[in-house]
């Protein structure tokens, strides 16, 4: 089965986006081919592929940036063609850029309108039998959920409420009803041949789900399946899988200690510090003028210095001091440390726009270059709410292992939240990347942030 950053990707999906690409590619060169002939065709038949590869990289790129293939959302045919056509109409400026700077990929405009036209049906058509596939519950998984409880349903909201599921509960095996069951998923309280069962149901996984798994789970029951080549997940690792995070409340001590996660090899620690400081020296060059324009309207604006210096804590606990614009008014915390929110009275109005295209977090690369932050990791946190969170969240204190960062993994794919529960969530997304932290995820990473600030993404 796909795996990236041992995080399930469906074979589905992945098909799907790749066929998206092959579609437009096709499309475009043939196009381009009725347009122009066979003869010419072959003759220049590199530089047409080419023209045709540039366009599909281009398009499918501003695809991801619209969320296009975020199949998680169950988006209308009509909203899809909104979005699509925003995504290819920023598509066509990219492209033009392009064309005026390196003039040799140029494709005329004779033949670029017919082929976008054509690629715009096509596409929609695509997607049009893609969210069929989605809506009728195609080429899924079977499974089998062994529990009714709390962690059950935790699963099953994962599971049933998304749109773009690979999986399908056949039934739950527990002596109560599950508290998220939309599709009225049938509750067993016991199968007398689990694998003649699993057999006729076409059930390819069983799901270990209990609340407390030492009592009933049926051992030979499970064995037998696994014997009989069905696979038998825990459920925390099957949750890990396709969530992208760690169930904090249910990862097991012996989870941590025999993992082969947690731990970052000298060659990562080494790759990380030199992509931090290529990155940064690059970041703090390009955005100069940002920088000085900035300083001026915060210096303008209210009194105060321009910059914000707040203890944070870093790697192994140590203290430092984060660097960022001053975003709020200089007296913001006169009665003491409180946790940031959204529409903070606080925050002065240039503030409110450094924030939401994160103009303020811009001096954090000057952190990074003194090596107390990394560009990717866990967010540092203040030491008064860390001594909190360490007390109230378990497994918190792990996250002080390893460099905090700009952004991470929590950032991109956690809304917007400043609270005891929004930490915890955010935890188990940190905990996810410790165990799974490599240079690939960490480009991933950037990729994602530079989309939410492009577009303006709640994150935090």
């Amino acid at each position: 089965m796909p795996y990236l950053f041992k995080k399930y990707y469906p074979l589905r999906n992945l098909v799907f986006c790749a066929g998206e690409g092959l579609l437009i590619f096709l499309t475009f060169c043939f196009v381009h081919y009725i347009l122009i002939g066979n003869y010419l065709y072959f003759y220049y038949l590199p530089a047409h592929l080419i023209q045709a590869a540039l366009i599909t990289l281009i398009f499918q790129i501003c695809l991801y940036f619209y969320d296009l293939y975020d199949l998680s959302r169950d988006l209308t045919l009509t909203e899809t063609a909104t979005r699509m056509t925003q995504a290819f109409g920023l598509g066509c400026i990219v492209l033009g850029g392009i064309y005026y700077t390196v003039p040799i990929v140029i494709t005329s405009i004779r033949i670029f309108w017919p082929g976008y036209v054509a690629i715009c049906c096509i596409v929609l058509l695509w997607r049009w039998a893609y969210y069929f596939t989605l809506k009728k519950r195609m080429f899924v998984q079977n499974i089998l959920v062994l529990g009714t409880g709390k962690f059950a349903s935790d699963i099953a909201r994962e599971v049933e409420g998304k749109h773009d599921s690979a999986y399908k509960i056949i039934n739950f095996i527990g002596e109560t009803d599950v508290e998220f069951n939309p599709h009225n998923v049938p509750v067993l309280k016991k199968i007398p041949d689990m694998v003649s069962y699993c057999q006729e149901q076409n059930i390819e996984k069983i799901v270990l789900a209990l609340d407390d798994r030492r009592k009933k789970t049926p051992t030979q029951d499970l064995l037998q399946c696994k014997l009989n080549g069905i696979t038998v997940n825990q459920g925390v690792i099957f949750y890990e899988g396709i969530t992208g995070k760690l169930m904090v409340e249910r990862v097991d001590p012996s989870g941590i200690f025999f993992s082969d996660g947690f731990t970052i090899s000298r060659w990562t620690y080494m790759m990380k510090r030199i992509l931090d400081i290529f990155l940064s020296c690059f970041g703090l060059i390009i955005s100069l003028p940002v920088t000085l324009i900035s300083a001026v309207i915060i210096k303008v604006e209210s009194p105060g210095p321009v910059f914000y210096l707040q203890e944070r804590v870093g790697e192994k606990g140590a203290v430092f001091k984060v660097i960022k614009f001053r975003s709020m008014r200089q007296d913001a915390e006169k009665d003491g440390a409180v946790w940031a929110m959204k529409n903070d009275t606080r925050v002065t109005r240039f503030g409110n726009f450094m924030r939401k295209v994160r103009i303020d977090e811009i001096p954090q690369m000057i952190n990074v270059l003194k090596g107390e932050m990394s560009f990717v990791g866990p967010r540092p946190e203040r030491p008064v709410f860390v001594e909190k969170l360490t007390e109230d969240i378990p497994y918190y204190g792990i996250r002080h292992y390893i460099k905090p960062g700009i952004t991470g993994w929590a950032q991109v794919c956690y809304p917007y939240g400043a609270s005891v529960e929004d930490s915890l969530r955010k935890l188990e997304y940190d905990l996810y990347y410790m165990k799974d932290v490599s240079i690939i995820m960490d480009l991933m990473i950037i990729f994602q942030t530079i989309k939410t600030v492009a577009f303006k993404k709640s994150g935090q």
